[in-house]
Formats: structure tokens, sequence, C-alpha cells
């Protein structure tokens, strides 16, 4: 629903009574709502813009549907007590963007929809830094490489990109504090955009080096900073399909990284990923900064509008920016807390709970193996049915099969919940690996007719670990905090990942080649199942609830949301 323009309404109320009064500002509180009380049959700025409303026709003449009179008068009501003018908030959609009127005809499911695209494309290029190295390495390998490349070349080229990683999700948390949530993805375009051009016009070893540090470091700067725009600019009915899309981007993004590499030169595929930030600077430019952040920050005006203009005016909108406004408003009251007061503040159980659950939930997903089995499948197949087979169409099978259930992830989390898909999930990928190890185990490294017993332990494996333990914890991050902190956070906890990403892929070779692939695929099993368990009880449930009510949940010392 929009909001009639702020020039029709004046004008209106001109043609009615040049000389009514309007209600004084400097009013003391008690005396203003009295006043609106009094008022409310008067032919009243709020009785006009009710007027014009009832009056709007489509251009096929038929009337549009809008809110009945008292519930209009109500919402207007709400508006007036939060202590903002009425008048700065009965305006079109089209007026807060300018240069997007087009956009703003568009229901709030469609604003929500490119919001959280103008995120995903950002971390659709991730994706394409996680799967740029399998196809850049062997080309740098080649004889005729205008960059020559040994192994331990290689090794530190993939490595510059993982390097930055954690500390880029520590930097986003601040950096999305400071400037916003929007703002925050802008500062991250322009040096992903700078690092792919690095890498495109790369001529000796130091331009890739630093070409790589910067996309490497985007990838970390967008861990928490997706999730986060994402949750704050979508309503709770569709949010876990939004963030479903984060894993998808990643997952499309690999898939697409190495469908091109495979048959265009590493130096052109980086030149086709230089078009996607700027893609995602164009559809920024479209929405509004998070309407949440906004109003944290005191830009109380800004901030209702950016959220009428995303969500629209439903009862569950209306409801959902009251407590924000509320919640608000107890924080002003509040004396100015010292520097000192501000650390203790951290020891919060709204802040302290989700941390721990998220970093347990990031954990056990990295430990479950989910890189280190990626990196290594193609050895697990050659195993299972001999030499010889196609590593690039192994790869890109893998890749597709990951996608697949990326988009399955997106469809079933919002009739399902998460904690059903992550209980789902952790079991089937506990037992797949647990199947593995039992196999290759049993058979001990002969030559058996039952191939198809370690190739459908490692496709259900990629399945079921991409369809809840990938994606989830990186939905949660953007749900869980509490908006004051929502930026440390899930800076914090997205930090955790990258950790424990490098952990595991520094520690597989070693495992496998000291203890065995056995003892490998059996530990990520059963870490798989032990932190599926504890999730059990401590993972809460988020489907279909408002962030505000999440972070409320978290507050009471012994009371689950589950």
């Amino acid at each position: 629903m929009k909001a009639p323009s702020l020039r029709k309404s004046t004008r209106m109320g001109e043609d009615k009574n040049e000389n009514e009064e309007t209600v004084e500002t400097t009013k003391p509180e008690e005396e203003q709502n009295n006043n609106h009380i009094k008022e409310t049959n008067k032919p009243t700025e709020t009785n006009k813009y009710i007027e014009i409303n009832e009056q709007k026709q489509t251009q096929n003449g038929q009337k549009i549907i809008e809110p009945n009179r008292e519930e209009m008068a109500h919402y207007v009501q709400n508006l007036m007590n939060s202590g903002l003018s009425l008048q700065s908030n009965i305006i079109k959609d089209e007026m807060l963007l300018p240069d997007s009127k087009t956009v703003a005809r568009f229901s709030p499911i469609w604003k929500q929809t490119l919001a959280s695209m103008a995120a995903i494309c950002l971390t659709f290029t991730a994706g394409l830094t996680s799967g740029y190295s399998a196809i850049l390495l062997p080309q740098l390998k080649a004889s005729d490489s205008s960059i020559p490349t040994d192994e331990s070349t290689a090794s530190w080229i993939a490595a510059m990109a993982a390097l930055p990683m954690a500390p880029g999700c520590l930097i986003a948390g601040w950096l999305m504090e400071k400037f916003g949530r929007r703002n925050a993805h802008y500062m991250v375009s322009a040096p992903f955009l700078l690092g792919w051009i690095l890498i495109a016009s790369a001529n000796n070893l130091a331009l890739m080096l630093l070409g790589r540090f910067f996309t490497g470091l985007c990838v970390g700067l967008l861990g928490p900073l997706g999730p986060v725009f994402i949750s704050e600019t979508t309503d709770p009915k569709h949010r876990g399909i939004f963030l479903a899309g984060i894993s998808l981007a990643i997952a499309v993004g690999i898939l697409v990284a190495h469908l091109i590499g495979t048959y265009v030169h590493w130096q052109w595929t980086a030149i086709i990923c230089c078009v996607f930030p700027i893609i995602s600077v164009v559809l920024l430019s479209m929405v509004p900064e998070s309407p949440t952040w906004l109003i944290s920050k005191g830009e109380i005006e800004d901030g209702v509008k950016a959220f009428g203009w995303l969500r629209g005016y439903s009862d569950e909108a209306k409801a959902e920016l009251k407590a924000i406004l509320e919640k608000k408003k107890v924080e002003d009251s509040k004396p100015v807390m010292t520097l000192k007061q501000k650390l203790i503040s951290l020891k919060s159980p709204e802040l302290i709970k989700p941390l721990i659950i998220m970093i347990i939930f990031f954990v056990t997903c990295q430990f479950s193996g989910v890189n280190a089995v990626a990196f290594y499948s193609i050895e697990i197949i050659e195993k299972a049915v001999g030499k010889g087979i196609d590593h690039y169409l192994a790869m890109l099978v893998i890749d597709t099969t990951r996608t697949i259930m990326s988009v399955v992830a997106c469809v079933i989390c919002k009739k399902y919940g998460r904690r059903p898909l992550c209980m789902v999930s952790g079991v089937f990928t506990a037992i797949s690996m647990v199947g593995l190890a039992m196999f290759l185990y049993f058979t001990d490294g002969k030559q058996t007719n039952m191939t198809w017993i370690p190739l459908t332990c490692l496709m259900t494996y990629i399945c079921a670990i991409s369809v809840g333990l990938v994606p989830l914890p990186w939905m949660m991050c953007g749900e869980l905090f509490p908006s004051k902190t929502r930026g440390l956070g899930s800076g914090i906890s997205s930090a955790t990942t990258f950790v424990s990403f490098f952990i595991v892929v520094k520690t597989a070779p070693g495992m496998m080649t000291n203890l065995g692939e056995v003892v490998t695929f059996l530990s990520y099993g059963l870490i798989a199942l032990l932190g599926t368990g504890v999730l059990y009880f401590i993972l809460p449930e988020t489907k279909g609830k408002s962030l505000q009510e999440i972070e409320d949940k978290f507050k009471k010392p012994k009371q689950s949301i589950a």
C-alpha cells in the first residue's frame, strides 16, 4: 500500500481550509496526546489522508483495497505517538527513492527480492572466488603460462585468498555498525572489483597475489554482511528463502567459475567476474538502507520510510515497526553508557547465547569435512572405480549436485523450518561418512564390484550437508543476534567458520597420510553426529518469527524459542 503524495495531501488541505490549525510539535507530550484524542473526528490531516486513500482509483476503474478508516487512523496515531511528524510520513514510496520510481510501484515482496538480490549478487562473486583456484592453478602450471608456477607458488596463490577471510569477517562487523548495511556493501564492491582487475591484468606473481588477497578479503567481509542485510530487509514469512539464497549463490558461483574456467582462459574468466560487483552496485542504488539500522542510529523518519517501502503496511508489518520503535524509545530513555558499561553489556544473554549457538553450528559444519571431502572427492571416486576418470567432469557433477540441493534448501526451509532441516541434514551427513569409512575399512583398498556403495555414500553426503549444515548457519547468523550487536555477533561467528575451514583443510592431508582415510572420514561422521545432538537441545526455531521476537526470547534466562 502506498501513501499519497505529500504535495497532493497538503494542497487538498489548503483548499478545504487555509486557516486550519496544526498540532504544535512544541507542546508537552501529554498535551499532544490529549489533542490527538479530541481531534479524531475533525477534518484533520489524518482524516484528509484517509479520504484521499478512499478516493484513489486504479487505471482500469477498480477501487484499490485500502485499510478502513479506523485502522488507518490507528496506524497514523501510532506514528504520531512515536515522536514522528505525520507530514514526514505521508508521502509516496517514490519520494523515498527519486531514482527508483518504477521499482516503487512494485509490491513489497518484489522490493524485498530486489534488496536481497543486491546482496546475493556480491555473494555470487564470493562463490566465483572460491571456485577460481581450481581452474586457475592447472592453467598456471602449464608450460606456456605467462606466470611460471611450481607447487610452492601454487600453494601461495591458493592460500592468499583464504588468508584474509577471517579478519574480513571481524572488519565487516564494525563496518556495518558504523556506516550501515547497504553502505558496507558499497565499500566491499570497490575492492572486489579491484581484485578481479588485478588478477585479469596480472603478468607477474606479485599482482596475482595482491588480486587474490583483495578478493579473499571481500569474501570474508561478505560473510556477516549478506545475512544481516537480508534479515533486516525481508519479512519473517519469506526471510528463510532469501537467506537460503546466500548458500545457493555461493554454490552457483563455484559451479559457474568451474564451468567457465574449463573452456576459457583464466584472464578472461577474471574479466567476466568483474561484471558482478558492478551489477550489485546498481541494485544497491535502487533500495534503501536497512530500516532497523537507521532507527537504531536515531534516524527515525528515514527508518520508518525505508520500512514502509520494503515491507508495506500490512498488520504484521505495522506491529513489527511499532515494536522496533518502542524498543528505540526504551533505549533512548536509558542513560548514556560509559565504555566500561558497554563492555559489560557484551556479556548479556541475548548476545552470548546466540554467539555460542552459532559457533557450535559453524564448527559442526566445517569439522564434518565439507571442504575436505570436496577437495578429495576425486581421489575417493578413483579408489572406488579406479583411475582414468575425467577430473573436470567429476568436479562439475559434484558442483551441480551441490547447487541443486541448495535450491531444494530454499524451498523446504520455508515449509519445515530450521530445526527439522538441521536434524535431518546432520544425521544423514553422519551416516554417509560412517558408511564410507566402513566401506574403505572392509575393502582395504582392494577392487570390488560394489563400487556403487562409496559413490552412494559420497553423493548422499554432498546432498545432505548441502541442504542443511552448510546453508543454515549462514541463514541464522543474520537472525539470532540483537540489533545493537548484530554486526559484532555475526562477524565473530562467521569468522569462526573461516578459521575452522583453514584448520580442516590444513589437517586433512596429514590425517589421511598418517591415520588413513578410514579414521579421517569416521572422525568427520562422528563430529557431525555429536554436533547435531548438541544443536538438538540448543538450536532455536526462527521460522515465521520477527527479529524482535527472537531477540526478546533470548533475554529470558531459561526459556527456549525452539
